[in-house]
């Protein structure tokens, strides 16, 4: 049973002063107090507390951390766990760009879900749609990994999501068929300089992998003769190879015979790597990064598909952009899958997509079959003016 009493001093400079302090017993048998100044404060406070203590979610201010501290807690452990560079590093940004400035200071004890609902609303008027939903996300991991360690009772953060508008919501950019044979059509043309870009473009647009996929994808992920690729790989930004991110990455997608026809053909032809590699560079190791992304920027200007950026260098000639992110490719490859009547399960397990749920969020857009369509309004009628 919590309870309020008032206290009343005398400081050393002769002003009396007053609070009022609430004492209970947390669900641990530990005896708490807390003091405010004014007395609703003080018993607002011991009705939270009683309740908190009776669902054996209550944590007190003297045994928790702030966010900040919960934030180097959190990247420690995912240190500790093995996590690739490349998440570690996105997990110091969003902690230390996005979520300590606006409440690294505060105590996880003193989170209440209508902060972090103020949180997420704040993060949405500074920064990106995208940005604002991986910041509460991780909000809601860093404590999650609190209540591992026992620092906080429950995560207030669980039940909050950044929304977004329907009017806010892109599709995916899918190229036309047009611009799909430019890119062909020049990757040919450029076989004599680089030949890996025939066969990158269509494995791309073919198999639908992932930039990353293509750079650590091996020979012995490519069966020629079942006609098929298995991803069990990729090359990270710093192109260390370790797994796919996630277990749907690994994945087996069948490919027809036109591209069995030009993997084999390139086998032939391939630089040989310690690794394997379908699609080394010079010096046998994976491409690059932003070597993959300046090569279909330049075959984008040499399919006459790139835009022009408004600048100029310093010969005055244009300075390109890319029409397309290389990703555009493998909404290619899930476009053709779709015209062809894939199943959703099969399309999420082919493009790699952890739910079912995303599968829909980005492609379900495309889904439609205009002659069902109208046979099923047809039938509708035909029932009810019968």
């Amino acid at each position: 049973m919590a309870t309020v009493k008032k206290r009343t001093w005398t400081t050393s400079k002769g002003e009396r002063k007053e609070a009022w302090r609430v004492r209970y017993v947390d669900q641990h048998g530990a005896t708490r107090t807390r003091q405010f100044d004014l007395r609703r404060d003080a018993d607002a406070f011991r009705i939270k507390a009683e309740g908190e203590v009776m669902a054996g979610t209550h944590t007190a201010d003297s045994a928790s951390v702030t966010v900040a501290k919960a934030c180097d807690d959190w990247i420690s452990t995912a240190e500790n766990n093995g996590r690739e560079r490349g998440t570690i590093k996105s997990y110091r940004e969003i902690a230390n760009l996005h979520i300590k400035p606006l409440l690294g200071g505060e105590k996880l004890s003193r989170l209440t879900m209508p902060k972090v609902e103020g949180f997420a609303d704040s993060l949405k008027t500074t920064r990106s749609h995208a940005m604002a939903s991986k910041a509460v996300r991780a909000l809601s991991m860093i404590i999650t990994e609190a209540m591992r360690r026992g620092l906080v009772a429950q995560n207030v953060a669980r039940g909050v999501t950044v929304r977004r508008s329907g009017r806010e919501k892109k599709r995916v950019m899918i190229p036309p068929i047009e611009h799909l044979k430019a890119l062909l059509a020049a990757a040919d043309r450029s076989a004599n300089e680089d030949p890996r870009m025939p066969v990158l473009i269509r494995v791309a647009m073919l198999a639908g992998l992932r930039s990353s996929e293509l750079r650590g994808l091996t020979w012995d992920g490519i069966d020629l003769k079942g006609g098929s690729i298995t991803v069990s790989q990729r090359a990270d930004r710093w192109n260390e190879i370790g797994v796919p991110k996630s277990e749907a990455g690994t994945r087996t997608i069948p490919i027809g015979p036109a591209l069995v026809s030009v993997l084999r053909a390139w086998r032939l032809k391939c630089p040989p790597s310690d690794l394997g590699l379908v699609f080394p560079n010079g010096r046998k190791h994976p491409m690059t990064q932003h070597g993959i992304i300046d090569c279909f920027l330049t075959l984008q200007v040499a399919a006459e598909i790139a835009t022009d950026s408004g600048k100029r260098d310093g010969e005055g000639a244009i300075v390109w952009k890319p029409r397309y992110g290389l990703h555009a490719l493998r909404h290619a490859a899930a476009s053709a899958w779709i015209k062809q009547g894939i199943d959703l399960k099969r399309l999420q397990v082919w493009i790699g997509h952890a739910n079912i749920q995303l599968t829909l969020d980005t492609y379900g857009h495309l889904i439609a079959d205009a002659q069902a369509d109208a046979a099923l309004a047809g039938g509708s009628e035909a029932a009810l003016l019968a």
